[in-house]
């Protein structure tokens, strides 16, 4: 069984939903937050614009 494709944009989506921000974002990398109780988990992101 193959994984589903996802675009770059649409995990993006997904993750704002979720309770992510985007912080920032230079060209196509994009970096999100969330903050939870005192941890913060950040996550860099690279999409590709198709």
């Amino acid at each position: 069984m193959k994984t589903p494709r996802i675009s770059g944009l649409e995990i993006i989506k997904r993750l704002k939903r979720a309770g992510f921000i985007a912080t920032r974002q230079k060209g196509s990398h994009v970096r999100l937050e969330n903050s939870m109780g005192r941890k913060q988990s950040k996550l860099p992101y690279h999409f590709i614009m198709s």
